[in-house]
């Protein structure tokens, strides 16, 4: 994997976008190149964006989510970093980014966007844009995920001072995490664990062996035997339970017959009781359809009996009725002839009024037309008045105005007089100026120089006593080291008394020889009754030798063997712990050493800062010397300089005095501009006033106009309003007209309601009279009909 092309944008203190193009001739020349630049520069940003681009993390801050972005800059709505990069599947870019809200600084966290496309001569073709699949897909591209790449291709920040720090053992940790070997360790557990499983169980199939005891050939034919009588007893026991089977459901079914055969004659029994119950109604039957053959006929004469009692009933009712309805009639045709004459009367009432109505109406028209003239004249008058008061205001606070600008011009003139000298300010402000700035320079190069010198001078005491700590260190460390010595010798010493002129792994092989002798004779004890029946001469069946020298009853005893293993076991042990002693105290010896040497350079660097401290104390000593020299120089000029003004500077604070001349001289300079802003106000005001006085006069003549017009108006309106009140009243005319077209409406409404009621008695009064004859020529003709089906 090669990368070709960096570019990102706003990434930890690297703001705004940056190109990085390693195929370029400055980075493809050497072969080699390198990041430098002092702390904060970006050098681990570029590392960074080189991770964040490929796989959305960085080894400083882990995965970017919505949540959490720490690497955007600070301020920024946005960020990216994309990556162009070769492998040996192709060429490929890479590009992630995320945004806030709107891409304002403070807006919330958007959801990063990751993607990979195939970088060729054409427009890149996006590969995956899902989030979650494009670290699979990189990894596919390059064969490493973002472990593999930080320890093999980037190491981050700070691991490789902890590899040259750690011990053996953390050390292989390490490297084991850099080249992703640690599988192999891994690896070993598990075949350990492996090993010991299977290791388990085999002892417990050994241990359930152990416990099976294996039958004679015996044993084994006699059991064979039962079982063949046993499966010889099993098929005729199975025979047998065939047969009962069949016999039991043979009975069965022969159970089931019985009880049918008792419900069917419990059935029978039943019928015969109600067929014996059946016979009265059977004679009843027989009467009734003998009666159903007249039923049709009976039917008939009733229906036509039923109708012939309704109709002597309506006819009767009808007969009544009639004379009611006639009254009713007479009645309503009086009414009806009562509303034609109200309703005549009431048109000629509303044509003899129209005229009338007509010319009140126009004369009501005029009133008001009057009216709204009066009112805007009236409206016209009060605000012709209210401007004249409104300018006659405006008028006398122009003149006070004018009187308090003359004061204070008077008031300004006597400021600038009394202050003249101040007028040198507007040319000479600026060299003071300078100068004053100068000594503030000064003073406060003196004062600088000063936190220097306490600061040198702290340094120096701590460098005094940093290095009277590293002297007392390395006393310390020396005693250590010479009391480590003696120890380590003393135990050597007490190695070499306890093993002599040997050494212990002789004496360990010597215990070894003498276990496997043990272990011999315990072999050649337990052959006792073997070793009886050897005979001189002749072979021994287990070595072939003819000789027998334990035969004749010279065997060793393994006491004796065994009091020297334990003598030598004891030996080893406390040799082997001597050993282990001695083993620490080297350590302990090496270490102190290590300290002395560290305390020995410590000692020497606290001493190089002693002098250099003493040095730079004393080159700040004589800065201040040359400052305050410069600066009582400049004191002196600027004193002089402020002698005309009437001020003696003594008292060291420039910046209040620098400040004062810059407000004395905005003072006058303030005075300078409002005279001249008055003297103008003055001319703008006595104009205005002379304005004001004329457009006043204006006003109140055209007042007086306007008044009398309104006096004639109102004469005019009263007239006419007077003329209508003995015309008409108060009455108003489209009420009246309204009032009269009512009562028209109400009396046709109350005519016409008359003529449908007399229209509906007529109707109803015919139509009795048509009901009547209809009823009785129904009931005469039906007599006869009646008396044929009786």
């Amino acid at each position: 994997m090669k990368i070709l092309e960096l570019r990102f944008k706003n990434l930890n203190s690297l703001y705004g976008e940056w190109l990085i193009d390693f195929t370029a001739p400055e980075y493809t020349a050497n072969g080699i190149f390198a990041l430098t630049g002092p702390t904060g520069a970006g050098k681990s940003t570029l590392l960074d964006a080189v991770c964040l681009a490929l796989y959305g993390a960085t080894p400083r801050l882990g995965k970017i989510t919505k949540s959490s972005n720490e690497i955007m800059s600070r301020r920024t709505g946005e960020c990216f970093a994309e990556v162009l990069f070769e492998a040996g599947s192709g060429r490929f870019r890479c590009h992630f980014s995320q945004h806030r809200a709107r891409k304002k600084a403070d807006g919330d966290l958007q959801p990063p966007r990751h993607e990979i496309a195939e970088a060729g001569t054409g427009e890149d073709r996006v590969i995956e844009a899902q989030l979650r699949r494009v670290a699979r897909v990189i990894e596919e591209k390059t064969g490493m995920d973002f472990e593999r790449f930080t320890r093999s291709i980037l190491l981050a920040q700070g691991g490789f001072d902890t590899f040259l720090k750690a011990n053996a053992e953390q050390k292989s940790s390490i490297l084991e995490q850099i080249t992703g070997t640690e599988i192999y360790t891994e690896i070993s557990r598990r075949v350990h664990e492996r090993q010991r499983d299977e290791r388990e169980k085999l002892t417990i199939l050994q241990a359930e062996i152990s416990g099976v005891a294996l039958l004679d050939p015996e044993q084994e034919q006699e059991i064979r035997l039962e079982l063949t009588q046993q499966q010889k007893q099993e098929k005729q026991l199975t025979v047998q339970s065939g047969e009962l089977g069949k016999a039991i459901t043979w009975l069965t079914g022969l159970n089931c017959l019985h009880k049918e055969i008792r419900a069917l004659a419990a059935e029978t029994t039943r019928l015969q009781d109600k067929t014996e119950l059946f016979v009265p109604k059977r004679r009843q039957l027989s009467r009734a359809l003998k009666a159903v053959a007249l039923d049709g006929k009976h039917a008939t004469l009733a229906a036509i009996r039923k109708q012939q009692q309704d109709d002597q009933s309506a006819l009767k009712t009808e007969t009544e009725k009639l004379p009611k309805l006639k009254l009713s009639f007479d009645r309503q045709a009086a009414l009806l002839k009562e509303a034609e004459e109200l309703t005549g009367k009431a048109k000629k009432e509303l044509k003899k009024a129209a005229p009338l109505i007509q010319e009140i109406r126009t004369l009501d028209q005029q009133l008001a037309t009057q009216k709204k003239t009066i009112a805007e004249q009236k409206k016209s008058c009060t605000k012709t008045r209210t401007q004249i008061a409104a300018e006659t205001k405006l008028r006398n606070s122009e003149q006070d105005k004018y009187t308090r600008a003359r004061e204070n011009l008077e008031n300004v003139a006597g400021y600038l007089k009394e202050h003249g000298r101040d007028e040198w300010l507007v040319s000479g402000l600026a060299g003071i100026e300078e100068q004053l700035k100068g000594l503030i320079t000064r003073q406060n190069e003196i004062s600088t120089i000063k936190d220097a010198e306490k600061k040198a001078s702290l340094v120096l005491e701590k460098a005094v006593k940093k290095l009277k700590s590293s002297a007392k260190q390395c006393q310390i460390h020396i005693q250590e080291v010479e009391d480590g010595g003696k120890l380590l010798q003393q135990g050597k010493d007490a190695l070499r008394e306890l093993l002599g002129q040997r050494l212990l792994r002789e004496y360990r092989t010597e215990k070894e020889t003498l276990l496997r002798e043990l272990a011999l004779l315990a072999q050649i004890a337990e052959l006792a009754d073997h070793r009886a029946a050897l005979e001189d001469g002749r072979p021994c069946p287990l070595c072939g030798s003819k000789e027998h020298p334990f035969a004749r009853g010279n065997v060793p005893v393994p006491d004796v063997t065994e009091q020297k293993i334990a003598a030598l076991t004891e030996l080893i042990s406390k040799a082997e712990e001597q050993e282990r002693t001695n083993r620490k105290l080297e350590e302990a010896l090496g270490t102190e050493r290590r300290q002395l040497g560290e305390s020995e350079k410590l000692e020497a660097v606290a001493a190089q800062q002693v002098q250099a401290a003493q040095k730079s104390l004393s080159e700040l000593q004589d800065s201040e010397k040359k400052a305050r020299s410069t600066f009582k120089e400049l004191q002196q000029a600027v004193t002089a300089d402020l002698r005309p003004l009437g001020i003696e500077q003594d008292d060291g604070d420039f910046s209040r005095l620098l400040d004062s001349l810059k407000k004395r001289l905005n003072k006058w300079q303030q005075q300078v501009d409002r005279k001249e802003k008055i003297a103008r106000q003055i001319a703008e005001l006595a104009g205005e006033v002379k304005r004001l006085d004329a457009v006043i006069d204006t006003r109140e003549k055209a007042f007086t106009e306007k008044q009398d017009a309104l006096q004639a108006m109102q004469k005019e309106y009263d007239r006419q309003r007077l003329r209508r009140r003995q015309l008409y009243g108060d009455k108003k005319p489209d009420a009246e007209e309204q009032r009269l077209h009512k009562t028209v409406l109400d009396a046709e409404q109350a005519e016409q309601q008359a003529r449908v009621l007399h229209d509906g008695l007529i109707r109803k009064l015919t139509a009795a009279r048509a009901n009547i004859e209809t009823l009785k020529q129904r009931i005469n003709g039906r007599d006869a009909e009646l008396k044929t089906l009786e």
